[in-house]
């Protein structure tokens, strides 16, 4: 089973997301949104932008 995007109203009424890997691991999470809609842009984002993205180290 591939990894998935679970979406979900927090206890202040915010949308978020996470990502979990195929073992249940969450190996991301998305700020809170007001809508819906913001949040499955926020996860549309996520999906069309990481492929391939590489991997950059900054300082602190």
């Amino acid at each position: 089973m591939a990894g998935k995007f679970e979406l979900y109203q927090d206890k202040a009424g915010k949308y978020r997301f996470r990502l979990k890997a195929s073992n249940g691991q969450v190996i991301a999470v998305g700020e809170a949104y007001e809508s819906k809609a913001a949040a499955e842009n926020g996860i549309a984002s996520v999906q069309e932008n990481a492929p391939g993205a590489p991997t950059v180290e900054v300082d602190g």
